[in-house]
């Protein structure tokens, strides 16, 4: 599938700001999932943008800037070629250990209820980590209501689950919870989402989970819709929660109060250069 994605940040700010950072982790790298046809990262204002690399191998790109600006936008488009591949993580870039990725972070840990529910419906079984894991996404994607309205960013899995609601982020940190307290690496993905229904215009990107299965190695798993990864999504960053793969995090010096909205496309360029053929005949 070829994915052609747009994706704009907008900040009002109050008054000028002085100075501000911005860190990126919003530029995909290529396996053999996915591969990167075009990228760009395009401020609004001057400023200088640098590009790096985190611990987990995430490509990273510095933004700061001081000129007294009153909004900021941050656009980034491109281009991602996919291929399904059973869900299965080939060739990605990873420098920790999968040991890394047992490790509770406050918004992964699990509590008494949601470890009771982790043993009930994963029915954990070290012959067959896949089908345990299966078996969990499934639960967490019949038990969990999708709900852009209860959670925050701050919100961690056991209070979401407590809820039973939640966004794509929440879901995650369940299935990463749950799966670490059976003993098996997991970690967290943001990203992006080709919607089967068709819809385009999006509010956010998305989030999955993946985990180390023995055999197979990592594999994609996206409770949200109860499904493993395919060419569908594009795989941007990884981290043990969501702070770590974050597409925007940083801090700013002056501006008083802030706005942000965010204007999204991610579209099957194929499917929609085939339809406008259609109805042109």
């Amino acid at each position: 599938m070829r994915v052609r994605i747009e994706h704009e940040t907008h900040y009002e700010y109050d008054s000028p700001i002085r100075a501000l950072i911005q860190i990126l982790r919003m530029t995909p790298r290529a396996h053999e999932g996915q591969h990167v046809r075009r990228w760009r990262i395009e401020p609004s204002i001057d400023g200088q943008l640098r590009r790096s690399e985190d611990a987990l191998g995430n490509i990273v790109h510095h933004f700061s800037a001081e000129s007294g600006a009153e909004a900021l936008t941050l656009r980034v488009a491109g281009e991602v070629e996919t291929f399904d591949t059973n869900g299965i993580v080939k060739g990605a870039v990873t420098r920790a250990p999968d040991l890394y990725f047992l490790r509770d972070t406050p918004l992964t840990e699990t509590d008494e209820a949601l470890r009771a529910f982790a043993a009930e419906v994963a029915q954990y079984d070290a012959n067959d980590v896949l089908g345990t894991l299966h078996r969990l996404m499934n639960a967490i994607n019949g038990e969990v209501v999708f709900d852009i309205q209860p959670t925050l960013v701050s919100t961690t899995a056991h209070e979401a689950f407590a809820m039973r609601k939640g966004v794509c982020q929440d879901l995650s940190h369940i299935f990463i919870g749950c799966a670490r307290f059976l003993g098996i690496p997991a970690r967290y993905v943001s990203g992006y989402f080709v919607r089967i229904d068709g819809v385009t215009d999006q509010d956010a990107g998305h989030a999955w989970a993946e985990a180390k299965v023995p055999g197979l190695g990592w594999v994609g798993f996206d409770p949200a819709n109860g499904i493993s990864t395919t060419d569908a999504h594009v795989r941007i960053a990884i981290g043990l929660d969501y702070l770590g793969a974050a597409p925007i995090r940083g801090s700013r010096w002056g501006g008083g109060g802030e706005s942000m909205a965010v204007k999204l496309v991610v579209e099957d360029a194929d499917g929609a250069a085939q339809s406008q053929r259609q109805s042109q005949d």
